[in-house]
């Protein structure tokens, strides 16, 4: 699976939205410590954006730019061939065609290394007008054993397979602990955080301990 194949897999940017933000819900009830989540969102990044994120602790991450321009995403697959740090610079064809309106995202330097360089394998756009996901057409990828040059199906198989039972079996694997699924359907049904579901979640915690969380993530409470 390359961008290619993820772009034609992605809902609309408010329904990736709404599940990313579902997902970074349920990790702050399975892991009340900010830094062993593997999901993330961020409501308020800026004045008009928010930020999805993703960090595996082995060097693969993602960022998701929510804006009144549209939606940006940009990937690093740490052992992809497809390495800024193969070639001194992102891989021909992956950023250059991104529309000028997303430009702020490529020079972000949230998403840069510390000499300014963009830290990315994969990167997808859509603007509000658009009729579905794009990427670079133009990206000339790597014969690879796996498949996944580019790692896109690694970094984003969690939004390409957005069904409770995909997420419940990746966080019983991550946390190494049940994870209740019917809580799962709830959150990803963006209903508002019950005590119940909490519970059903992470016993050793309490809706209470998780407001400051659920603000910071827009994700609705009683």
């Amino acid at each position: 699976m390359t961008v290619h194949d993820v772009v034609r897999r992605l809902p609309d940017a408010a329904v990736l939205r709404e599940h990313c933000r579902s997902m970074a819900a349920l990790e702050a009830v399975l892991s009340p410590e900010w830094e062993d989540r593997y999901h993330s969102f961020d409501e308020h990044w800026s004045e008009a954006e928010a930020m999805a994120s993703m960090r595996n602790g082995s060097g693969d991450e993602y960022s998701i730019v929510f804006s009144p321009s549209g939606a940006y995403v940009r990937g690093f697959a740490h052992e992809s061939p497809m390495s800024p740090y193969v070639e001194d610079g992102p891989w021909p064809g992956v950023l250059d065609e991104v529309p000028d309106v997303f430009r702020a995202c490529v020079e972000e330097p949230a998403f840069s290394d510390e000499d300014g360089m963009p830290v990315v394998t994969v990167c997808m756009w859509r603007e509000p007008g658009d009729d579905g996901w794009r990427a670079g057409t133009a990206i000339d990828f790597p014969d690879g054993e796996s498949g996944d040059p580019d790692g896109a199906g690694r970094l984003f198989r969690l939004l390409v397979d957005r069904s409770p039972e995909a997420f419940q079996q990746w966080a019983e694997d991550y946390y190494e602990v049940p994870v209740d699924l019917e809580a799962v359907r709830h959150v990803f049904a963006s209903r508002p955080l019950t005590e119940g579901v909490v519970r059903a979640l992470n016993s050793d915690v309490v809706l209470a301990e998780l407001v400051d969380d659920m603000r910071e993530i827009g994700y609705p409470t009683p």
